[in-house]
C-alpha cells in the first residue's frame, strides 16, 4: 500500500546535499509545527502572514458596491483596501468559524446579526486529532466583514483577543456604523455583487479596474493543499481519501472522530489511480465556481467508472459529483449562507434545519437516471443532495458537520461509514488498507503550503 501511495506524494528527484538540505528544511516548518503554548494552549499562532497596522480609532471607511449604493462607517481590523464578491448570512452565532471556512474565500461577508465580536475571538488550540477547535482553518477566508455594530469589547471563557485585533493581525478591513438591512435588502433584489471595502479616502466607483471578482479565479486553487497530509484515528478501522477542495477541521473531525484515519489530497490529484488502496472518498466544500475544476470532475468520473468505494461530497463536493456524472450547475441570485434553513429528506419525508454556505446550486433536472433527488430547500426549492440509486454514492449541499450550526443531520457522517463498513464486509479478499507507520511518519500532520494572499496579488 505505501509503495502506490506515498510514493506517488513523495517522489525526490536526483538533488545535490545541499538542495536536499534546504528543501527538507523548508518542508520542516510544514511537518513540525507545535501546539501553542501556554494556559490552556490559549496563545496565538506564531506566523502572521498578512499582518498589516490596525486602523486608528474613529477611522473613516466606505463600503462601496459596484453599480450600486455607497455605505460610509467606521473602520476596524486592518488598514487596507479589498474588493470582492458581496454575501451575506444570517448566522447568528459562529463569526470565527464562518470567517475561517474556506468557501468564504474572495468574498466580503455581510453579517446581519446586528452586533458581532461580543464573545470574542478564540485561540488556536488543538484537539486530541491535531485539529482546530474552534476554527475551520488556520487563518480568515473572507476578504472583508461588514458589520452593523461591533463589540470592541468581549467576553467569553475561550476568548484571547478582539474581532477588530484578529482582522488587523490576519489583514482583513472591516466596516460597522453601516446599515447591513439596507445592504441586505439590495443584494436580495439585485443578487449577490462586486463590492470593495476602502479605509481613509472614500472610493471612486467609477474605477471598475479595482474591483475583483472571485468568480474568475479558480479560489479551490488557493485553498487546497499542496501535497497531501494524514489525520490519524486512534485505533482506526478505516482509511478514507478525501479530497480537499477547501475542507473545513470539522469535517475531518467528524471522520476520525468515527474511526477514520484520512490521507487528504490536494483537489487535482488523480484519485481514481490510487483508490484500491482506500476504504472510501471524501470530497470536500470549498469556494468559488465548480466549472473552474475540470481536473477534479474528470478524476471523479474515473474514479466512479473504475471503483466501487464508497463516495460522499459535501457542498462544492456535492456540485463536483453532479458536474462528474453529467449534470448541470447553476449560479444562484444570492446563495444560501446561513445556520437555520430547511432541507427535505426526500427519501424519509422528515425536515433538518442546516448549515448552508454557498453560491451555487445542482440542476436536478438533469440528474442522470441512475441518480435520484436526496435532499432539497424548503426555502426556495433549490437542489441540497443526490443519492445513486444502487451505489454507496450520495452527497448533500449543507454541512451535516454544522459548525456553527445545528447538528439535524449529522447522522450523513454515520450513513457514509456504515457504508464504508458494508463495502469492507462484502469484499471477497480483505484488504487492510489502514495507513502504515511509515506513511503517517512521512506525510505531513496539517495542510501543506497555503498561505492567505489578497487574490488580486497572485495569479489565477
Amino acid at each position: 500500500m505505501f509503495s502506490r501511495v506515498a510514493v506517488r506524494a513523495y517522489r525526490p528527484s536526483a538533488l545535490s546535499a545541499a538542495s536536499l538540505s534546504s528543501r527538507l528544511a523548508n518542508n520542516a516548518r510544514f511537518i513540525s509545527q507545535k501546539v501553542a503554548a501556554g494556559s490552556k494552549g490559549r496563545t496565538m499562532p506564531a506566523h502572521n502572514y498578512r499582518t498589516t497596522a490596525p486602523v486608528t480609532e474613529n477611522m473613516e471607511a466606505t463600503f462601496t458596491i459596484r453599480d450600486g449604493p455607497v455605505f460610509h462607517g467606521t473602520a476596524f481590523g486592518a488598514n487596507s483596501n479589498i474588493s470582492g464578491e458581496a454575501v451575506f448570512t444570517t448566522s447568528l452565532v459562529g463569526y470565527p468559524e464562518s470567517m475561517t471556512d474556506p468557501s468564504y474565500r474572495g468574498q466580503i461577508l455581510v453579517f446581519t446579526q446586528p452586533l458581532i465580536g461580543n464573545y470574542g475571538v478564540p485561540s488556536s488550540e488543538r484537539d486530541e486529532y491535531n485539529l482546530l477547535k474552534y476554527f475551520e482553518s488556520p487563518h480568515i477566508q473572507c476578504a472583508g466583514v461588514v458589520v452593523s455594530d461591533v463589540a470592541l469589547q468581549y467576553s467569553h471563557w475561550t476568548a484571547v483577543e478582539s474581532l477588530s485585533d484578529w482582522c488587523a493581525r490576519e489583514g482583513v478591513p472591516a466596516i460597522s456604523g453601516v446599515d447591513t438591512r439596507a445592504i441586505v435588502t439590495y443584494l436580495r433584489e439585485r443578487g449577490s455583487s462586486l463590492a470593495r471595502i476602502s479605509v481613509g479616502d472614500e472610493y471612486d466607483a467609477d474605477e471598475d479596474e479595482s474591483f475583483v471578482d472571485p468568480s474568475q479565479i479558480n479560489l479551490v486553487k488557493r485553498v487546497s493543499t499542496k501535497a497531501p497530509f494524514v489525520v490519524e484515528a486512534p485505533n482506526a478501522s478505516f482509511h478514507i481519501a478525501l479530497i480537499d477542495c477547501g475542507v473545513k477541521e470539522n469535517i475531518l473531525r467528524s471522520l476520525v472522530s468515527r474511526g477514520a484515519s484520512v490521507t487528504v489530497f490536494p483537489y487535482n490529484y488523480p484519485i481514481h489511480k490510487v483508490a484500491e488502496n482506500f476504504d472510501g472518498v471524501f470530497i470536500s466544500n470549498g469556494p468559488g465556481d465548480p466549472t473552474h475544476c475540470q481536473e477534479t470532475v474528470y478524476n471523479l468520473a474515473r474514479l466512479m467508472e473504475t471503483s466501487p468505494v464508497p463516495v460522499m461530497g459535501i457542498c462544492l463536493g456535492h456540485q463536483l459529483l453532479a458536474l462528474a456524472i453529467g449534470a448541470r450547475t447553476i449560479k444562484m441570485k444570492y446563495g444560501n449562507r446561513a445556520h437555520n434553513i430547511p432541507a427535505l429528506d426526500l427519501t424519509t419525508g422528515q425536515c433538518h434545519i442546516t448549515s448552508q454556505n454557498h453560491g451555487y446550486a445542482v440542476d436536478s433536472s438533469t440528474l442522470p437516471s441512475d441518480f435520484k433527488e436526496y435532499f432539497v430547500n424548503l426555502n426556495d426549492g433549490s437542489n441540497e443532495g443526490m443519492l445513486h440509486k444502487t451505489r454507496p454514492i450520495f452527497s448533500t449541499q449543507f454541512h451535516p458537520e454544522a459548525k456553527g450550526g445545528p447538528m439535524d443531520s449529522s447522522f450523513l457522517f454515520d450513513k457514509y461509514i456504515n457504508s464504508v463498513k458494508m463495502f469492507k464486509d462484502n469484499e471477497k479478499v480483505y484488504r487492510d488498507n489502514r495507513p502504515s507507520r511509515l506513511l503517517l511518519d512521512i506525510l505531513s500532520k496539517e495542510r501543506v503550503g497555503v498561505e492567505p494572499s489578497p487574490l488580486a496579488s497572485t495569479a489565477a
